[in-house]
């Protein structure tokens, strides 16, 4: 097992005395190198999940356990170290950096780890292939479609070869060509490099071709 949460509960304060209840005694497992989509209803509290198990987030209550250590024990810079190691993330809108090109934005993650431009260019180079985008490296982000962008995000979260990549909609700003693309395109990258995905989607489609479904609904998981 690759990461387990046990009994997560998150509430946001929305008023002066009063508290909104989000996730109110989620857990789950995630097993390496699988496919497991998060749906539900808006508001049903899959982005704040995806948060708590990236560790964006805290939970009130509960524990997050990745390979067996409870992480929310450790100290920020210990986090941040593992987020930057073992998680990467794709989210709906691409959050790439517009001054700097494809090739140096997927490098990014390599350099803050400590490596040195030349090795983390060649792997960049490496993963922009992978998905399709070997002539695309030296284009900035407002040189690239939509579809572009968001491949450029998938190789940057694969950069450091973590072996969790999680994604909050990652389709959910493209068209219905792009987004099949980059579905088929998220399955063949964990085939070939054997990384678990959690995904929190409304496409139905790409929910069905995952490995597992796991329903959020009300601050829990049904079925």
């Amino acid at each position: 097992m690759l990461l387990s949460a046990r009994n997560i509960h998150r509430k946001f304060k929305i008023g002066k005395d009063k508290y909104l209840p989000v996730l109110k005694g989620v857990s789950l497992e995630i097993n390496d190198a699988e496919i497991a989509a998060i749906v539900g209803p808006s508001g049903a509290g899959k982005s704040t999940l995806l948060h708590i198990l990236g560790m964006i987030d805290r939970p009130d209550e509960g524990e997050v356990l990745l390979d067996g250590k409870q992480i929310f024990g450790m100290k920020e810079d210990e986090l941040a170290a593992i987020r930057n190691k073992e998680i990467g993330f794709i989210f709906q809108f691409h959050h790439l950096l517009p001054e700097f090109t494809a090739l140096e934005n997927v490098a990014i993650p390599s350099l803050i780890a400590g490596n040195r431009l030349p090795a983390a260019s060649e792997r960049a180079a490496a993963l922009l292939e992978d998905v399709g985008l070997q002539d695309r490296l030296h284009h900035k982000p407002n040189e690239l479609s939509g579809g572009e962008q968001q491949r450029v995000a998938v190789a940057r979260a694969l950069m450091n070869s973590p072996r969790l990549i999680l994604a909050d909609e990652p389709s959910g700003n493209l068209d219905s060509e792009n987004a099949a693309a980059l579905h088929a395109m998220i399955l063949r990258l964990r085939d070939k490099y054997r990384q678990a995905f959690v995904i929190v989607t409304h496409n139905k489609e790409f929910s069905a071709m995952a490995d597992r479904v796991i329903m959020l609904a009300d601050g829990l998981i049904k079925g």
